[in-house]
């Protein structure tokens, strides 16, 4: 660890001429379950890893903040008095969208020398650009000594992310890594913010995390039609269900009652919202009670939900995950992420992880032409702050 940290300011010092004088770090996470929910007002159940985005910092005494990624060897100026003309950049866009809001918010800004080094997979479905968006808006107070509250930083960075990037994402990738804690899950409500830390113990099982290394990209993908067509269910089912507001607070019952006026495509999305909000108070319950094999069978039931009827699998997630299914010690296994793409996660037990990896990874690469992904995780704090 000493020496990816000398490697990383010996970096800085060479962008930039100096040494930094503060370093933060915002987690990517993962979602046990509650998949493509957050944005229908639904409870969602994130934990932040060990995989995360780091920013090292310093004030220049300019006008310009310099955004530099060590893994791209580039740099993308964002001139302060100019910083709401910077959405059609590639990188750099995230931290002018985060620097926009809050100057926005009156927050002042100054010049500074910003070096990000992310161990978060781009395009993974672990919320590399939530990691981003977050640490930036750290970073930015803590160079100007202003207050922050992370619960207003996660509202904040989802702010940047819809209005500034143009990218429809709900809160729960921002809120995850601001608010994550070590060990813990949060049992997190997506319309009222409200939230519950829950232990993450799984026993005598690990969760795996595995890339299929199929990036994709929210704005390209069909994250924003799936966002349309349950708006579209809504509007209709509120036609039998009166006093609704959004999806989540439909129950599986209540659904069975009102489906007949929806059809197709639209039901079937609206169906799996309903139930998946059901399978996250389940799952929470499950958790609590150390009941993993539970635990795994909603984790299960939510992929093969996310594949037939939200349709935002894709081939390799499901290769992943069906092919994960059949090792013995896996109990369960899903597509986590907006998809068509990204990653799964397993609960596996102990004893079997190295032998699960080994045959997963073969029998993917047999069937899909390249090679998958696995990384070792921790469930770790959010965000940290070290001045240096």
């Amino acid at each position: 660890m000493e020496t990816i940290e000398q490697n990383r300011t010996e970096g800085f010092e060479r962008v930039f001429g100096a040494q930094p004088s503060l370093r933060v770090s915002a987690a990517g996470r993962i979602n046990l379950i509650g998949e493509h929910v957050d944005y229908c007002g639904g409870k969602v159940f994130p934990a932040s890893l060990n995989l995360n985005c780091t920013v090292y910092a310093r004030p220049n005494g300019t006008d310009v903040i310099n955004v530099y990624a060590d893994d791209l060897d580039e740099n993308a100026p964002l001139t302060i008095g100019k910083i709401a003309d910077y959405k059609h950049i590639k990188w750099g866009k995230y931290q002018a969208g985060v620097a926009y809001v809050l100057q926005q918010k009156g927050v002042p800004l100054i010049g500074c020398d910003l070096y990000y080094s992310c161990t978060v997979p781009f395009g993974s479905g672990l919320s590399s650009s939530a990691a981003i968006e977050v640490a930036t808006a750290v970073t930015l107070c803590e160079l100007t000594g202003t207050p922050y509250d992370l619960k207003e930083i996660a509202v904040l960075s989802q702010k940047a992310e819809n209005e500034y990037c143009g990218v429809n994402c709900g809160i729960m990738d921002q809120f995850a890594s601001a608010m994550g804690k070590k060990d813990k899950a949060i049992l997190l409500d997506c319309k009222t913010l409200d939230y519950e830390y829950i232990p993450f113990e799984l026993g005598g099982c690990e969760l795996i995390v595995a890339n299929c290394n199929k990036p994709h990209a929210l704005v390209e993908s069909k994250y924003n039609e799936r966002r349309a067509e349950v708006e579209e269910a809504l509007k209709k089912l509120q036609t039998v269900c009166k006093n609704v507001t959004c999806l989540a607070e439909i129950t599986p019952e209540m659904f069975e009652n009102a489906k007949h006026v929806l059809s197709g495509k639209i039901r079937d999305r609206a169906e799996h919202v309903v139930y998946e909000c059901a399978r996250v108070q389940e799952a929470a319950k499950a958790l609590k009670a150390g009941d993993i094999e539970r635990l795994a069978s909603l984790i299960n039931a939510s992929h093969d939900s996310l594949s037939k009827l939200y349709e935002v699998t894709g081939r390799e997630p499901d290769a992943l995950a069906y092919l994960a299914r059949e090792q013995e010690g896996c109990l369960g296994s899903r597509m986590i992420g907006a998809g068509f793409g990204g990653c799964t996660i397993s609960i596996v037990k102990k004893e079997c992880a190295e032998a699960f990896k080994a045959k997963v990874g073969a029998a993917y690469e047999k069937q899909i032409g390249y090679a998958a992904s696995f990384y070792d995780t921790s469930i770790e704090d959010g965000v940290t702050v070290r001045r240096l």
